[in-house]
């Protein structure tokens, strides 16, 4: 009944056909995303990610399902570190790159990576497209296949097809319903809404204004200031700064309702000057915290503009879940609750298949341990009041 596409460039299918199957709460999926990244070579061959995105057709050419997908030749903005893995195939004298990625580029975020839009014909969509990808895997003569992020429902359908599934944790905060940000904290114990309430004081103390403004909205020189900010943190870090200006002014033009720039400015008697700046992406439902710089140091700055301002934000316009970012216990004392993350592994060397399942089995037990422990460090008073993020998947 189907056929699987791969595609080179995600312009080669329409944007309207492609967005039908993401939805709207997976802005990091849009189509308008990942083709500011191909138009401005923040993926292509410089950074070793060439699209090979897969369309799922109908017999009446119909595309019904997609992932994004990606060939690799390092595992770097991936953020599930396979490196261990590509040690041991250099050791063994095998060769562990290209491998095939179903990712959003430098985007931990959670969510769907089957786009097949609201439909019941999803199971049978997702069944065709995962075989489908193992098939693409091994035409393509890669060590593997690797989706990233995937939901609680796609790991179990991965499962069934004979992928391997890994267990990591990130910090999420999911909204109870709150009124204000003061309704929020005041599910917290005593101590922990006193240090939110400080650091949140600090800022103000220090002369720092916060404004929240959306994609849409952001002027060529704010742009220009959060990108150098942007490739100022990555410098510190010793990181590789792969997003150009021009990635985000397109995506501020084309998707601009789906962004959202938190910029922290200091007064002085010249005016305003932006000393600070944090990037999200918003999706119907969800907010998903990407990007920070800082071009000096202010007490507590970081969580202000990085984690307080985006739950007000959720908590003004109704947002149901905030993810902000990979890893980070200090997001726990904020209320943002350890939550599972799956992936979905496919080896091709039965060698190395048996081994790294070994492994996965052993790490997710690991993984379970490190989440009932950081979940006893909860700020709230009793009870906890929030969803634990993801629940498990059953072997």
């Amino acid at each position: 009944m189907y056929r699987l596409t791969t595609l080179t460039a995600i312009d080669e299918v329409p944007a309207a056909d492609w967005n039908a199957l993401a939805g709207d709460d997976l802005p990091h999926l849009r189509h308008e995303f990942l083709a500011a990244m191909e138009h401005h070579g923040c993926v292509g061959e410089r950074f070793g990610w060439l699209p090979r995105h897969l369309v799922l057709r109908d017999d009446q050419d119909r595309a019904v399902a997609a992932a994004p997908c990606y060939l690799k030749f390092n595992s770097y903005g991936e953020f599930v570190f396979d490196w261990a893995w590509a040690d041991a195939y250099r050791r063994a004298g095998e060769r562990y790159y290209p491998k095939l990625v179903v990712a959003s580029p430098y985007t931990p975020a959670t969510g769907l990576r089957i786009l097949t839009g609201d439909t019941p014909e999803r199971p049978a969509l997702a069944a065709a497209l995962i075989k489908g990808s193992v098939q693409v895997a091994e035409r393509l003569g890669v060590s593997g296949l690797h989706w990233l992020f995937t939901s609680d429902t796609e790991i179990d359908w991965a499962r069934e097809q004979g992928l391997m599934p890994r267990l990591g944790c990130q910090f999420h905060w999911h909204n109870a319903g709150y009124g204000s940000f003061d309704d929020f904290i005041a599910t917290f114990s005593a101590e922990k809404r006193k240090k939110v309430k400080r650091e949140r004081r600090r800022v103000a103390e220090s002369g720092i204004h916060i404004r929240r403004v959306r994609g849409d909205a952001v002027t060529p020189a704010e742009w220009r200031t959060f990108h150098q900010l942007y490739e100022d943190t990555f410098d510190k870090r010793g990181g590789l700064p792969t997003l150009s200006l021009a990635f985000f002014e397109e995506i501020g033009r084309t998707m601009g309702e789906n962004l959202l720039l938190v910029l922290a400015e200091e007064t002085n008697p010249a005016g305003a000057r932006i000393v600070a700046a944090a990037f999200c992406l918003m999706g119907a439902d969800s907010l998903y915290g990407r990007h920070w710089g800082c071009f000096k140091d202010y007490h507590s700055l970081h969580f202000e503009a990085c984690y307080y301002q985006g739950l007000e934000h959720c908590i003004e316009h109704g947002l149901t879940r905030f993810e902000p970012g990979a890893q980070g216990e200090h997001k726990v004392a904020r209320g943002f609750l350890p939550a599972r993350t799956w992936s979905a592994h496919w080896i091709a060397d039965p060698r190395f298949r048996q081994p790294i399942g070994a492994f996965l089995e052993h790490e997710i037990d690991a993984v379970e341990d490190y989440i009932d422990e950081m979940s006893t460090h909860s700020p709230y008073k009793a009870a906890d009041p929030q969803p634990n993020g993801n629940r498990p998947a059953q072997a």
